[in-house]
């Protein structure tokens, strides 16, 4: 999805629940909320401009309408990533994970471990390439 948008509060609020439910009608999707829920009409009308913008699919199953996910968590969470690194600190990682150490407060070890993580992962990948 090349053209993806940044989705608003609401509309993430209801992803991160289809992400969790894989499939569900929305009746589904209201129950998941904690108290006071949002009404039935609006988390309808907020997965149909999902389905509109392309994060979700839709299928008829009789007079019921079935929602799943048209874009993986994982999809999402690289354009947000990509979208933070771009916006906030000029493209650069290395920038970026300064700002993280640095509010985090991590220590030597830390940042060490973080970059053994980092190396396995990315030797991981390019086995799979």
């Amino acid at each position: 999805m090349e053209d993806m948008k940044a989705l608003t509060k609401a509309e993430e609020q209801i992803m991160q629940i289809l992400w969790n439910l894989k499939e569900g009608v929305v009746k589904d999707v209201v129950e998941q909320f904690e108290e006071p829920r949002p009404a039935y009409t609006t988390v309808a009308t907020v997965l149909k401009v999902l389905e509109n913008k392309g994060f979700v699919t839709c299928r008829k199953i009789g007079n019921t309408n079935l929602f799943l996910p048209g874009v993986t968590k994982h999809e999402y969470a690289r354009f947000q990533f990509r979208s933070l690194l771009k916006d906030y600190f000029s493209g650069s990682f290395p920038k970026l994970a300064t700002f993280f150490a640095k509010e985090n407060n991590l220590s030597i070890a830390e940042l060490e471990e973080m970059l053994r993580m980092t190396e396995h992962e990315l030797k991981k990948e390019d086995k799979n390439n």
